[in-house]
């Protein structure tokens, strides 16, 4: 069985629900091989189906923005020679993807939804063109080069040997032309993050500027917080949470979108979403078009009810 390299995303040395659905993911196309960048290798890996796990431990992985870590994985699919390569479709890894792809002048396929073997190619399937169509793709050229969006796979444990490797190889000076000179970790919210999270329930410019509604609610469901491009626009919710052409795309298993009108800007973001439901009291809003599930009426009438009767049922 031909290994396929799994791109692992861990800060703070904690493997990603994505990574684990890479680990899957590869399972379906040959032998799943994890790239980890870190000091203690994690055990998930092996129990998520990583029969090797090839260690990266150099501070300068650390030190420096993506130049290293791409030169490295490109150096090991030189040496490998792996099926495919797949990364998490997140702002680091597809850019790491893309140096990775050019380094080994092969194809590169961005936001696969899936990803499958054909006779003897690794095809996927992307979403694109804001959404409107469902394609499917194969690297004519070269080793495959992939990234998965979040929320593709369900993980699935498959203990596997896990054996580590660790690997050294020469990082360019070219490679360490940005350096990070600080950073701070991430404030925690006790929400999950917005583009691993299973449920996202987000806000718009019907809101009227006040997310209390939709947060209440989004906690009820241990769901994270979006919201619409109008919304982060008119300063009522920080940047990094928009969803959009403009913003981030989240694909989870669920998506409820409150008083947001359906505009193409957003829904590029959001569109594989396995179900949608949208609450807005213009019934004639374009949002009603995409959704599995539609409630006419106004957020601030209806959540507050939603979020009693799910905290009623669950408590």
């Amino acid at each position: 069985m031909s290994e396929v390299l799994v791109l692992i995303d861990a800060p703070e040395g904690k493997v990603t629900k994505p990574s684990l659905e890479l680990l899957t993911i590869a399972a379906r196309i040959g032998e799943p091989s994890a790239v980890f960048f870190g000091s203690d290798v994690p055990s998930s890996l092996a129990e998520y189906g990583a029969a090797k796990v090839y260690q990266l431990d150099d501070a300068v992985y650390e030190e420096y923005l993506v130049g290293p870590k791409a030169e490295a994985l490109a150096q090991l699919v030189a040496e490998k020679s792996p099926a495919a390569v797949l990364v998490p479709a997140t702002s680091e890894g597809k850019e790491i993807g893309a140096r990775v792809a050019l380094k080994a002048e092969s194809g590169y396929i961005t936001d696969a939804v899936d990803v499958a073997v054909d006779g003897d190619s690794v095809t996927t399937t992307q979403s694109v063109f804001a959404g409107n169509f469902t394609v499917q793709a194969a690297v004519t050229k070269g080793i495959p080069v992939i990234a998965v969006k979040p929320n593709s796979a369900t993980p699935e444990k498959a203990d596997a040997a896990g054996t580590v490797e660790a690997v050294s190889v020469d990082v360019s000076d070219a490679a360490k032309g940005a350096k990070i000179t600080s950073s701070k970790p991430k404030e925690a919210s006790g929400r999950p993050e917005l583009t691993e999270a299973a449920i996202v329930v987000s806000g718009g410019r019907g809101t009227g500027g006040d997310f209390s509604e939709v947060e209440a609610f989004a906690d009820s469901l241990g769901a994270a917080v979006g919201a619409s491009r109008a919304a982060v626009d008119s300063g009522w919710y920080p940047h990094n949470f928009q969803i959009g052409q403009t913003g981030k795309t989240v694909s989870p298993q669920l998506y409820v979108a409150n008083g947001i009108s359906g505009a193409i800007q957003h829904r590029a973001g959001m569109q594989t979403s396995k179900t949608i439901v949208a609450v807005n009291k213009d019934e004639e809003a374009p949002i009603f078009e995409l959704v599995d599930f539609g409630v006419v009426g106004d957020l601030k009438t209806v959540l507050p009810q939603a979020t009693e009767e799910i905290v009623k049922r669950k408590g």
